[in-house]
């Protein structure tokens, strides 16, 4: 038996008012009575009408979806701030479209482009570099867009950062105050706004401290586990390398415990690392004694905020940064030897 699909012909008559009324009130506009509206809701209800949101979509050419295009998707910062995105967004009845640019300008440009034919009606993007030429493309066409955690010089737009400068500078200088004289430094590319400003913190906290960088034992990498672990490894090959090692990412900080703990000549004690991104299982990482953790869930928040903001036509400045403050975490010393000391140093 085929059952007839209800339409809104079918949701005016059994509330006793007109199709405009019904979709006007589906719609959310405010200028529907509260009366009318949960009249037209209850019908909705009982005759399970599904709103055809296709052809809603084409008639007020807007579509409530929101693109978000981060550079990886096996990426816990990235997910947990995109979660964060969908949860804001879901209060205003936003779904979103998730996609990533994997690294690639190129891959960047043809995600930004297959959006903008999905008819979202704003974009999120962590960038993947420094170029932003696409992006100026997306905002001629009318289509509100926000930078997240990472920035884009010469591109004017919205964007929500975090002190990425200070953060490291404060992180650096926790290893300074615990006696470290000599400390590397695993870095990413500098064409990456948090990349080049984590540097620029680490570079700020040795200098007022007078304090030398040695070039061997500052390197810079691609922000993955490969290069964490390849980094660590040149590092240690070499004649009297630091203790203390500043990592500006979780990706690079697992890479380097990953070679750490395959080398039974080293103890917990001998090496301590300071490192960007705050995440869940950081307690669980030997040798893991500073931690900067992001407000991921406000990151998202804010975004979503900002962009429904523009989308919707209300009044803010533009364009606006937001530079949120992160947290300095410091665990504890997890080795025998250290259990009883209230604060230990491999530096001094």
């Amino acid at each position: 038996m085929i059952t007839k699909d209800v339409t809104i012909k079918d949701v005016a008559a059994f509330a006793g008012v007109s199709t405009a009324t019904v979709s006007r009130a589906l719609s959310g506009d405010q200028r529907v009575r509260e009366e009318t509206r949960l009249k037209v809701s209850e019908a909705a209800a009982k005759l399970q009408y599904n709103m055809n949101h296709a052809a809603r979509s084409l008639k007020i050419r807007a579509t409530r979806t929101i693109g978000i295009l981060a550079p990886e998707l096996a990426n816990d910062f990235f997910m947990q701030i995109a979660q964060s995105i969908e949860n804001e967004l879901a209060l205003s009845d936003y779904t979103i479209l998730l996609c990533s640019s994997r690294e690639s300008f190129e891959e960047e440009e043809k995600r930004l482009q297959l959006l903008k034919e999905r008819g979202v009606d704003g974009i999120i993007v962590f960038p993947s570099g420094d170029q932003s030429s696409h992006f100026q493309k997306v905002v001629d066409r009318g289509t509100p867009l926000i930078l997240l955690d990472r920035n884009v010089e010469g591109f004017v737009s919205d964007a929500v950062l975090v002190n990425n400068e200070g953060a490291s500078y404060d992180v650096t200088r926790a290893l300074i105050q615990d006696g470290c004289r000599r400390i590397g430094f695993l870095g990413g590319d500098l064409k990456v706004s948090t990349s080049r400003e984590r540097f620029e913190g680490y570079f700020r906290a040795m200098a007022e401290a007078g304090l030398a960088m040695e070039p061997n034992f500052v390197q810079f990498g691609d922000l993955h586990m490969e290069s964490g672990y390849a980094m660590i490894k040149t590092m240690l090959a070499q004649p009297d390398p630091p203790q203390a090692y500043f990592i500006v990412n979780q990706f690079m900080h697992l890479g380097a415990t990953n070679y750490l703990m395959g080398r039974r000549d080293l103890r917990e004690s001998d090496i301590v690392f300071a490192s960007f991104d705050e995440m869940f299982y950081a307690p669980l990482l030997p040798f893991c004694r500073y931690g900067v953790a992001q407000p991921m869930e406000e990151m998202g928040k804010a975004a979503a905020n900002l962009l429904l903001d523009r989308i919707e036509g209300r009044e803010r400045p533009f364009p606006e940064i937001l530079r949120l403050e992160t947290r300095l975490i410091k665990h504890a010393a997890r080795n025998d030897s250290a259990a009883d000391l209230p604060d230990v140093s491999v530096c001094t």
